[in-house]
């Protein structure tokens, strides 16, 4: 039994030492592996973190406290956003390299780059499209988003809901965010960042943004990053669709900010019947009551007569339908107004999104000529009375044709012949 015992007793010891042997040799492979991984990562990062002298990395700690860690962290971020920001800055220089500038024409003495960037002490082109929920607004905003080296403010109220901006407390908060926007100033959205990062088409319409953002998730919605990265880019364009224009034009007289603001306006049928389609109007009467739409168009209307007398360089109308109709000679007249050039992108972009449709009610690919007139057959004569019965005055005032019965709407054209536009 004793000598049992010293048997078992040595098999164990035996058995120890050899799972302890085993242990240090599995240690020291992850050591090497380790350190190798980590001279992967170094030569890796090399071209990016060499611009900036943030850290020694000759000296790194094997133990690091979670304060070291997290100021880690805080630089790479900081190297990851300047890497974009320089890439994105060699595609604009690359992409104007030949841009026909204004050179005076259009009242804009532009002749150089830095004379249009932020960060180079410039102030970029600002144009402003001014609408309502379905009025175009989004394929017109593509169309200008088109151009070389925009920046684009896709409906930059998103998260103040479906309403319409008419007066206070409302009008501060949208002209403040506006104004945040244009100027680069993101550190004052935190609650517009935030709500984009679950409704990602706060972005996603902004082409050069977002393609970044796909590839750099973590500093996306990172104010810093938004900043530098807007600051960089000449021209700026935005789509609004919440805010009237008794509100909107606080933007045209502030000369600093030198925006041009088209008032785009559509045919209140067109936009009823365009509506139905959305889940997220009916609950709203902003969106969902005619009187409430066409007594804005009036306001709208009222409104542009002045500011187009007052600033004709500054301010315009546009027909969604006159748009459609005629694209190509409405698009050029729009970028003249803008001081945009009349870009190849611009050109190829109504090239490939005016013939056909398809894509669903959201797209911007559609039989152009066909498109604003949809409501014709889609709504029923008692539809179309219900709407003219508290639109009459804003369709006279705009230059749309009242339908007299229901033979009449399939077949009439809805344009006035001798509207004059403002």
């Amino acid at each position: 039994m004793l000598r049992k015992r010293i048997i078992n007793g040595a098999m164990s010891k035996r058995l120890s030492f050899f799972i302890l042997v085993g242990l240090t040799s599995l240690c020291i492979l992850v050591l090497i592996f380790n350190q190798r991984y980590y001279n992967i990562i170094e030569n890796h990062l090399q071209p990016v973190i060499s611009d900036v002298e943030i850290r020694s990395r000759n000296n790194v700690k094997q133990h690091q406290d979670p304060f070291t860690i997290f100021s880690e962290r805080i630089n790479l971020s900081f190297l990851e956003i300047q890497d974009v920001v320089d890439q994105q800055r060699s595609n604009i220089e690359r992409d104007m390299e030949n841009y026909e500038y204004p050179n005076g024409k259009y009242g804009l003495n532009i002749s150089h780059l830095d004379d249009l960037v932020m960060e180079k002490g410039g102030r970029p082109m600002r144009s402003v499209i001014l609408a309502n929920w379905r009025s175009g607004s989004t394929f017109v905003g593509d169309v200008v988003n088109s151009h070389p080296a925009n920046f684009y403010h896709y409906e930059p109220l998103l998260d103040f809901g479906i309403v319409q901006v008419r007066r206070p407390p409302l009008a501060q908060s949208a002209i403040a965010n506006i104004y945040a926007l244009f100027n680069c100033e993101y550190n004052k959205l935190q609650n517009y960042l935030d709500f984009g990062k679950t409704h990602p088409w706060v972005f996603n319409h902004n082409t050069h943004l977002w393609t970044q953002c796909v590839i750099h998730r973590k500093i996306c919605w990172d104010p810093l990053f938004v900043t530098k990265f807007c600051r960089i880019f000449p021209f700026q364009s935005m789509k609004l669709v919440r805010l009237r224009l008794r509100i909107a034009q606080m933007l045209l007289e502030d000369k600093s900010l030198g925006v041009r603001m088209v008032l785009l306006i559509r045919d209140p049928r067109g936009l009823m019947q365009s509506r139905k389609h959305r889940n997220w109007c009916p609950d709203s009467p902003d969106c969902s009551d005619p009187a409430r739409v066409c007594a804005d168009m009036v306001s709208d209307y009222e409104v542009a007569v002045r500011l187009r007398e007052k600033y004709p360089r500054n301010f315009k109308v546009l027909r969604y339908e006159d748009l459609s109709v005629d694209p190509f000679s409405n698009a050029k007249e729009l970028f003249e107004f803008y001081g945009l050039n009349f870009h190849s992108n611009v050109k190829k972009f109504l090239e490939t999104h005016t013939k056909n449709d398809f894509g669903g009610v959201s797209s911007t690919f559609r039989n152009s000529k066909a498109a604003p007139f949809h409501w014709r057959n889609d709504l029923d004569f008692e539809e179309v009375e219900e709407i003219q019965s508290v639109c009459s005055t804003a369709m006279r005032l705009w230059g749309y044709v009242l339908a007299l019965n229901e033979t009449h709407q399939r077949e009439f054209n809805p344009i006035a012949k001798d509207y004059q536009p403002l």
